[in-house]
């Protein structure tokens, strides 16, 4: 996506490219995504590296735009760079600047200071942005304790969260402001890591997304940055290959992964803050401008084996007899058994669906999709929409085509087809949809191309 041509200064006066902010006209595809995400939670999580950034207004005025579509936020934050300003400023030497360390005295009191300056900014922000909130001591914390035989002092971790505090703040229209220093029961104040507080919050609130703002592009792996990483491949790179993320990032990565294995929590980002309009861009946009961790939503699917074809004819065969399905046989089925792929559920298949590659062109066919009547109406004939159009995106198809004659409605609202017309086919498949008289309605997708930062 554009936002003109407008390159804005970076770290160290490096040009920073918003070329993917989303622009004014988008609003239509933003749109699309409101009753998706209708009185959701999103937890926001920002460094105080963004807080301090001369973006963090724009960053403010998306989260008004977050509210205004009826999605819920709750705003924590961190502290480091204001900490590490003060330390310099009084000559205090810290124990550990983000929390993940032992928090000695001297430290704490510092971090004290730091975290009220830090919501008082916050605060003021999202007045000035004409949004409601509150500052509460709705997270209640403990001692670390001793790790690897070193006491952790000060430092403490989540040990409650008062969520129906939380709860009747987001029903009030209130943006609750969180700050990573918590009480413990007697009301002692303890410095918590902001990156594990905000998984904290996002698991105990059941957040659909947790979202990291930081100054960096998004987690890279292999020297680039990825557009999107399922689960099991974070947590594979965490076990044998920690070192090559970096240390900062690596601690978003690990509770990113803490919230998304609790099954509270299905997506979490990771987005460079100083981006102007990269937090709408990053939820809004196909390709966004960070990176997107999710979990298996698709961990039922599967491609279809040889030994499926039987049950894809039998499950389909209802569907063609009330025309909703074109008519493939069970030999048909078995010899393009390659494109298929199954939904299935302790052991049985109850979905499924089909990429048919035509010929000639950049697009791909999604045929053959169907659920068995117990199981309509419960998501899986969009999860198996959306698994094909991802990978149809991966394999780097520039469209996906729909040819329906009763599920146009389903297309269209849920899985966000357009409307297209017998010119957005290949000549071929033009030729055989006249033959057949069906006289299908056509939908299409475009996909936009997964695009990794240097």
């Amino acid at each position: 996506m554009s936002d003109g041509d407008t390159i804005a200064p970076g770290p160290n006066g490096a040009a920073r490219d918003e070329s993917n902010a989303i622009k004014p006209a988008d609003l239509r595809g933003i749109l699309r995504y409101v009753p998706q995400f209708r009185d959701h939670v999103f937890v926001i999580a920002a460094d105080g590296s963004i807080v301090d950034d001369e973006n963090f207004p724009n960053v403010l005025t998306d989260i008004a735009v977050l509210r205004s579509l009826h999605i819920r936020v709750v705003l924590a934050h961190g502290i480091g760079r204001q900490l590490k300003r003060l330390a310099e400023q009084r000559k205090v030497e810290i124990s550990d600047v983000y929390g993940g360390g032992p928090t000695d005295a001297a430290t704490l009191k510092l971090a004290i200071e730091a975290s009220a300056q830090v919501s008082h900014e916050v605060i003021e922000g999202l007045t000035h942005a004409g949004l409601k909130c509150a500052l509460s001591n709705a997270v209640r914390a403990a001692p670390v304790g001793i790790v690897k035989g070193k006491d952790q002092l000060f430092t403490g971790k989540v040990d409650k969260v008062d969520v129906e505090l939380i709860r009747q703040l987001l029903h009030l229209d209130i943006v609750p402001v969180v700050s990573p220093i918590g009480f413990d029961r007697e009301g002692h104040s303890l410095r918590i890591n902001s990156d594990h507080l905000a998984s904290e919050l996002a698991m105990r609130l059941e957040a659909s997304k947790l979202i990291f703002l930081t100054p960096h592009s998004g987690l890279m792996l292999g020297g680039q940055v990825e557009a999107n990483i399922p689960l099991e491949q974070l947590e594979a790179m965490l076990e044998k290959h920690a070192e090559q993320i970096d240390e900062r990032l690596r601690s978003k990565a690990l509770q990113a992964v803490r919230a998304l294995e609790s099954g509270s929590t299905t997506r979490a980002h990771i987005l460079d803050g100083r981006v102007l309009g990269g937090l709408l861009t990053e939820i809004f946009d196909k390709v966004g401008v960070g990176t997107m961790i999710h979990t298996n939503d698709y961990q039922q699917i599967r491609p279809a084996r040889n030994k499926d074809a039987q049950s894809i004819y039998n499950i389909t065969r209802a569907a063609v007899k009330t025309e909703k399905l074109r008519q493939r046989t069970r030999d048909q089925i078995e010899r393009e058994i390659d494109n298929y792929f199954v939904y299935e559920i302790d052991g049985s298949i109850i979905g499924c669906a089909s990429l048919h590659p035509l010929d000639g062109s950049d697009a791909v066919e999604l045929a053959s999709l169907f659920v068995t009547p117990f199981y309509q109406g419960r998501g899986v004939g969009h999860k198996l929409a959306e698994f094909a159009c991802l990978e149809a995106q991966r394999r780097g198809f520039a469209r996906v085509l729909a040819l329906t004659t009763q599920s146009h409605s389903f297309f269209r609202a849920v899985c966000a087809f357009e409307d297209g017309t017998i010119d957005d086919l290949p000549v071929s498949r033009q030729e055989e949809y006249a033959k057949n008289g069906r006289n299908s309605r056509i939908l299409v997708k475009r996909l936009a191309p997964i695009v990794k930062e240097p």
